[in-house]
């Protein structure tokens, strides 16, 4: 019995320990971004901690990790300057290009490094397929008229 009242306990308990982890870490960060301090009064610490928080609430968890690893590893300078670029762009509204200009071009979001986005022979495919568009529009003309034409000289 008495097994069973821990394994419940355990279950009811466990899930909340998991979700308050996650939270302690970001609360002097998150009343540092509610008190609005301009960018130009941050530390590079307080930077590196607001950019560590967006990218928290963009990838919660072991994805977080497992980029921050991708990057580097705590404590390298990789990873301080992707936070610090991070929070320049989605706390201070500053985007001065670098990595994250072209990893957002990479996602979709903009245009290709080359070419505007289209690749090399994109014309090529665009003239191959208007040619395959109007030799199939006169394909099923010719088998109207020639149906037609069989229609008519049946009923003639």
């Amino acid at each position: 019995m008495k097994k069973y009242v821990f394994l419940v306990l355990l279950v009811l308990i466990l899930p909340v320990a998991v979700f308050a982890h996650g939270e302690d870490g970001f609360e002097d960060t998150k009343q540092l971004i509610a008190s609005g301090v301009s960018c130009d009064e941050l530390s590079d610490e307080q930077l590196e901690s607001i950019g560590d928080f967006f990218m928290e609430q963009m990838h919660p968890g072991e994805q977080h990790e497992i980029m921050d690893e991708a990057m580097g590893g705590e404590g390298s300078e990789s990873l301080k300057q992707t936070h610090i670029r991070i929070t320049n762009m989605m706390y201070c509204n500053n985007m001065r290009g670098g990595m994250m200009n072209m990893a957002f071009g990479m996602m979709g979001s903009g245009s290709g490094m080359m070419y505007g986005g289209s690749p090399t022979l994109m014309w090529l495919w665009s003239f191959l397929g208007v040619l395959f568009f109007l030799g199939l529009t006169l394909l099923v003309w010719v088998l109207v008229v020639k149906l037609w034409k069989d229609i008519t000289r049946k009923k003639g």
